[in-house]
């Protein structure tokens, strides 16, 4: 089974409070699942990948052989897709775990966008983060 995977991370400073948000949707677009979190004090990338991590979590859980996963950020996207090196020491174990999660996958594929079509995703960062506050 196919599932396309819309993930966000944000921190609000770099580093700051920092949120994911996962909408899991079939490839027709029938939402199956929306889930966000606060994880703390993270920068940004560090949030992508956690949000990554989230939702390929949450993908698996929901019987998942395929994911397609969505987001915004041009450097996690080309980083688990081998054209980008991980060069900040900090973010090889997030990659590795990254590609270790892909890799239970039948086939995979990430791909990024601009904001603006990953706007469930953004809105689910941006709600957990207010009402953490």
């Amino acid at each position: 089974m196919k599932l396309v995977v819309h993930v966000d991370g944000g921190a609000r400073g770099n580093p700051g409070p920092a949120a994911v948000g996962v909408v899991v949707s079939t490839p027709e677009g029938e939402v199956v699942e929306r889930r966000a979190e606060t994880i703390g004090e993270a920068t940004n990338n560090v949030a992508e990948y956690r949000a990554l991590l989230l939702g390929l979590e949450r993908a698996r859980a929901l019987g998942a052989t395929e994911v397609e996963v969505v987001n915004d950020s041009e450097l996690v996207a080309k980083q688990v897709g081998g054209e980008y090196r991980v060069k900040h020491a900090a973010m090889r174990p997030l990659h590795a775990a990254a590609l270790e999660a892909l890799g239970g996958f039948e086939a995979w594929r990430v791909r990024s966008v601009p904001r603006a079509q990953n706007a469930d995703a953004d809105a689910l960062v941006n709600a957990a983060l207010d009402a953490a506050t």
